[in-house]
């Protein structure tokens, strides 16, 4: 049997985690454990509705719209979890949408 390695990801302003099978978006993970602590939108990166920034962690990200992720939120750790297959546990805050604070 061929096991597939599960990343943790901790919401950390949500206090809940979830796991995410290799290869899997982060999103799509979040949807199928049925939990709400990331914005759920358009899930091809169109709206921005899922942005999150990675606080610790590696990932591999799918293209990104500059209009929901500059290159200087880029910098700041900011990603749409949609875009984002974790390459290892990671810790995150959501609820960034049009957050004006950044």
């Amino acid at each position: 049997m061929n096991a597939t390695r599960q990343y943790q990801i901790e919401v950390t302003n949500r206090q809940q985690q979830f796991a995410v099978p290799e290869g899997e978006l982060l999103l799509h993970a979040m949807e199928k454990t049925c939990l709400q602590v990331i914005q759920v939108g358009c899930r091809g990166g169109g709206c921005g509705m899922c942005k999150i920034r990675v606080l610790q962690g590696s990932f591999r990200a799918k293209r990104m719209s500059k209009a929901h992720i500059t290159e200087q939120d880029a910098e700041a750790g900011y990603v749409l979890a949609c875009r984002v297959f974790p390459e290892s546990d990671l810790v995150i805050e959501s609820d960034h949408f049009n957050d004006l604070s950044i």
